[in-house]
């Protein structure tokens, strides 16, 4: 049986006076030749020792590979360890199993035969220490440990291999003096010689970032630097980020000499998201805010580009390109970079009053004669993909989906592959790190499969309906992550589908109103029903919309249904109009209290009468501790047919349950205070088509419908991005004749 996600074409972007949105497809292209292509996602606790527990907290932060291209290396800091991932077949990672080091691994670099790992052993702010181990790959032994003198953050290894360099941070409480500066001791920068390929050999040398030099820049707190990133050009140059202190400095390697020392700079920033409210409002202004950059990498041996993350006073939600030689700004993201987030469907309002998208990783390699940007946004969960040929004038191409916290940006363009390390874990709600790999070639990738070319805003996509008339046009709804509710259409003619209009619903005396819109369908006379959730029994309803999106009417269920519902309740709506009249169709996704365990209800509302009609469903098991399965979506197909999502409540690699289920509804009703089980009959098992994108496979599968064009359309709730990677999935399951 085929089914697919819709066709994706890349598109170029379109500087306008609003901001940066992508041009229509019809009109402008991005290079159709190559791709980053997602071939694995690998979870990292896969990868645990044996015997420890599957949900203990790990982590991949930061990643490097060997020389080969065949094996990661990644460090896992909660865990106190390194791991080893065989990506020799980059479709199919393989765990190689663990190290542990003697504290917190911050960074990791290769060198020849050996891992280069700088390990944080500090037990007090006051007392910063840390150690360089070499552990040899082949064995997994530590053949040289060398005192670092205070807590590392990054080490960088230069092109000829002959120097590394290490950022001591010497990081700052948050908890003292709000977590200001200065606060002793400051930091400072490790050179650390490679003269031959014997460790034995190797020394380190301190390079002190002098406050006089770094008080002439205009740095904040000369004498607590925080260095916090490093990177080295072809002229063993090195770059180093003062992030808390909004800094950049430049040492020579081969002297140790502080050679340049420059402020990052202030921007002040319109058309963004401001305000963590539930709304995407790109209306916003940020005023004279310090860059404060985290990751930092040369473009060339002249320019460097910063992904300015932001720390307690700043975060300008872009990234910069400067010119080391005059210490000012070349280039500036302005408010693409979070307008790229809401493009895709991926900016967390959550994070719209703090730093936003906060970029953060960064990394520059050249494929094939072409150099490119990576930038990963940490709170979005992306990396953007540019086109660095002009080192001055980034070209945008690619979005690429992440699992949660990318931070690790690895090019391996000897293998033609991207690599993703990322960080966030938190097994209570199964977002799990991970390390995913793309592979540049001329597959078209899966993502995206949903934009909005408009700066529409976007996300939380549970609910599908036909656009009565139109057949390359669906509509969907927002439910309670945003508000005002809003009716979206999405034209699935264009490639990937895009979002064209919007329409707010607003209560009867025309003011917009949010409801947990669960379900949508469009009445063929005009209008739209709404499912609504509510957070408790009581709180679920039908509401009649007009076509302007103004509320109707509202019908409550029946008290003793509703007085049987948790805040599980409404989660589709559908329906029928024929010569017996309109009959809406709704789906409550768990059980009731007075009802049989693992049977559900579908409930019919006659228009006319106003009266219910309720049948029963049976719903698949599971065994898996904190799962439950339930209902997600209704589809009439016809007067006596159904079609329902019924989903498990897991992701990842631990989803099981993504079904598409039909039911035959009897000629008869049934007699009052029955609840008959009708029967069903699986059409098509989604989850292969969720994973066939080599993504985490997605929990909330919600939103299903028949188009106008025949075909069945199945949709994912990215829940606005909170404990959830924030990728949506619209997928064309194949024709509705054929599998209903």
């Amino acid at each position: 049986m085929a089914h697919r996600k819709l066709p994706v074409v890349l598109t170029a972007l379109a500087v306008t006076s609003t901001g940066l949105f992508p041009a229509s497809a019809a009109s402008a292209h991005a290079d159709r030749s190559l791709f980053w292509d997602r071939q694995s996602t690998y979870p990292v606790f896969q990868n645990r020792p044996a015997g420890e527990a599957p949900a203990a907290e790990t982590s991949a932060e930061i990643s490097a590979v060997t020389e080969d291209g065949r094996t990661l290396i990644y460090t896992d800091a909660p865990a106190k360890r390194i791991g080893f991932v065989d990506i020799r077949d980059g479709r199919r990672p393989k765990g190689l199993g663990t190290l542990s080091v003697p504290g917190e691994p911050t960074s990791v670099t290769v060198r020849g035969a050996y891992a280069l790992v700088v390990v944080g052993t500090s037990e007090r702010f006051t007392n910063p220490s840390g150690v360089l181990q070499v552990v040899r790959i082949a064995d997994r032994k530590v053949v040289r440990t060398l005192d670092l003198g205070g807590q590392p953050d990054s080490i960088a290894l230069s092109k000829t291999g002959r120097y590394a360099a290490i950022a001591i941070e010497n990081e700052r409480d948050e908890d003292v003096n709000d977590g200001d500066l200065p606060q002793a001791p400051g930091g400072f920068v490790q050179i650390v010689d490679l003269p031959s390929d014997d460790p034995g050999r190797w020394s380190t040398r301190k390079v002190e970032l002098t406050a006089s030099v770094l008080a002439a820049a205009g740095i904040t707190e000369p004498g607590d630097a925080e260095p916090e990133y490093v990177s080295i050009n072809g002229r063993d140059k090195l770059v180093v980020t003062l992030q808390e202190n909004n800094g950049i400095v430049v040492v020579d390697l081969r002297t140790g000499r502080l050679e340049k020392a420059f402020s990052a700079g202030t921007v002040t920033v319109k058309g963004v998201d401001v305000a963590d409210d539930g709304k995407i409002d790109l209306t916003g202004q940020i005023t004279d805010v310090p860059r404060e950059p985290d990751a930092v990498a040369w473009v060339d041996d002249r320019y460097v580009a910063t992904a300015n993350e932001g720390d307690w006073k700043g975060g300008t939600r872009g990234w910069t390109v400067f010119d080391t030689v005059t210490g000012r700004v070349a280039w500036d993201a302005g408010n693409t970079f979070e307008r790229l987030a809401v493009t895709y469907g991926l900016h967390n309002d959550d994070r719209s009053d703090n730093k936003g998208t906060e970029p953060e990783g960064l990394a520059i390699a050249t494929y094939h004669g072409t150099r490119y940007a990576f930038v990963g946004s940490e709170r979005s969960n992306f990396v953007a993909v540019y086109d660095l040929s002009n080192p001055v004038r980034p070209v945008f191409k690619q979005i690429l989906a992440t699992t949660n916290g990318p931070e690790g940006l690895l090019p391996i363009p000897s293998r033609d592959l991207f690599v993703v390390s990322s960080e966030e874990d938190d097994a209570s709600v199964n977002v799990r790190s991970s390390v995913t790999v793309f592979e540049l070639g001329r597959d078209k990738p899966g993502f995206p499969s949903v934009v909005s070319p408009k700066g529409i805003g976007w996300g939380a996509l549970g609910a599908l309906s036909a656009v009565p008339g139109k057949p390359s046009r669906l509509y969907s709804v927002t439910d309670a992550a945003y508000t005002p509710t809003r009716i979206l259409t999405l034209d699935t003619g264009a490639s990937p589908a895009e979002i064209t209009a919007e329409l707010v619903v607003t209560d009867a005396s025309g003011a917009p109103v949010g409801y947990d819109a669960e379900g949508v369908f469009a009445r063929p006379q005009g209008g739209f029903w709404l499912g609504v959730e509510g957070t408790t029994g009581n709180g679920n309803k039908l509401v009649r919309l007009d076509a302007r999106g103004r509320t109707v009417e509202t019908m409550a269920l029946p008290a003793e249904v509703a007085a049987g519902l948790a805040k599980q309740g409404i989660e589709g709506v559908s329906a029928v109009t024929d010569r017996d009249g309109e009959h809406v169709w709704v789906a409550l996704q768990r059980e009731l209290s007075t009802d049989p365990a693992g049977v559900v209800r579908i409930g019919r509302y006659d228009v006319a009468t106003r009266r219910w009609t309720w049948f029963g469903y049976r719903l698949e098991t599971t065994t898996t501790a904190g799962d439950w399965i339930g209902l997600s979506e209704i589809v009439a197909v016809d007067r006596n047919t159904l079609a329902v999502i019924e989903r498990d409540k897991l992701n990842g690699p631990a989803a099981k349950i993504k079904r598409v289920y039909t039911v035959t509804v009897p000629a008869k009703d049934p007699a009052a205070g029955t609840l008959p089980v009708l029967p069903k009959r699986l059409a098509v098992d989604v989850l292969p088509a969720l994973r066939a994108d080599n993504g985490w496979t997605q929990e909330k599968l919600e939103g299903l419908t028949i188009g106008g064009d025949g075909q069945v359309y199945a949709i994912t709730d990215n829940d606005a991005v909170q404990d959830a990677t924030g990728e949506t999935v619209l997928l064309r399951l194949g024709s509705a004749r054929k599998l209903f």
